[in-house]
């Protein structure tokens, strides 16, 4: 199945809660878009108030469920952090259906030995340990869920390293491996899947910053690779877990 060709219904994700990380730009900004125009409520992560608050709007200005602003720095955030977001959601919302971690940390393309090792640890941290000890402190939500989904956003190079990549590279090598662990320990809770989705190169900040001198109009908009975000946290991805998808618009 080419995920890109998944046609949501306007009613997929109704009376869910999800969480996205990241939710104020690029990607994480047009699927948070998307969940809520889908019916969901939504629960925007990141870390700059006024992103958050342009998504909000405009997901209330499209007639959409009011979604919930969270700000956090994954940079500097502990457990106790997220552990209070768990709850915080429950209080507040009673549950959740579905995360995306979608927050990324480039850091910079340079040989390893030439990595600054305080550079390296804020990559791993946000792209690595941030995602664990998120989905940790969700999980007893998840498992209560009838029909429940994780979805880690990866890289290319996180399934196969290159000379550069550094922290970036191993930090999402690392993530694929815990949403295989994770999936299997979930084996037999079979209403919580998780999977990770490599969504190709697409026109976000991020992607400039790595190809400064790409013309942007290059790539699709982060728009392009939404209805494979629709599927894996929608329903009709409940069969589909422990997998490393990907797409290439």
């Amino acid at each position: 199945m080419n995920l890109l060709d998944y046609h949501a219904p306007l009613d997929l994700l109704r009376d869910r809660v999800l969480l996205v990380t990241g939710a104020g730009d690029g990607i994480g900004r047009a699927v948070s878009l998307a969940l809520a125009r889908h019916g969901a409520t939504v629960v925007l992560l990141g870390r700059t108030v006024a992103k958050l608050e342009a998504v909000y709007d405009a997901i209330e200005a499209a007639g959409g469920p009011q979604p919930a602003i969270y700000p956090l720095d994954l940079a500097g955030a502990l457990p106790v952090h997220y552990e209070e977001l768990a709850t915080r959601v429950e209080e507040s919302l009673g549950r959740m259906d579905g995360l995306l971690h979608n927050a990324a940390e480039l850091g910079t393309l340079t040989p390893l030995e030439q990595y600054e090792p305080e550079l390296w640890s804020r990559v791993v941290q946000v792209n690595l340990n941030a995602p664990f000890l998120l989905t940790r402190a969700c999980l007893p939500l998840l498992r209560r869920a009838p029909d429940a989904s994780v979805v880690f956003t990866t890289a290319a190079v996180g399934r196969r390293g290159r000379a550069y990549w550094g922290a970036y590279a191993v930090a999402y090598g690392a993530v694929e491996t815990l949403m295989q662990v994770l999936a299997d320990e979930l084996e037999s809770t079979p209403h919580v899947r998780v999977n990770s989705l490599d969504p190709g190169r697409v026109r976000t900040t991020l992607h400039a910053r790595i190809y400064p001198a790409e013309d942007p109009s290059r790539r699709p908009p982060p728009e392009a690779v939404v209805p494979a975000y629709l599927y894996l946290l929608g329903p009709d991805s409940r069969d589909t877990s422990g997998q490393a998808l990907a797409v290439e618009p």
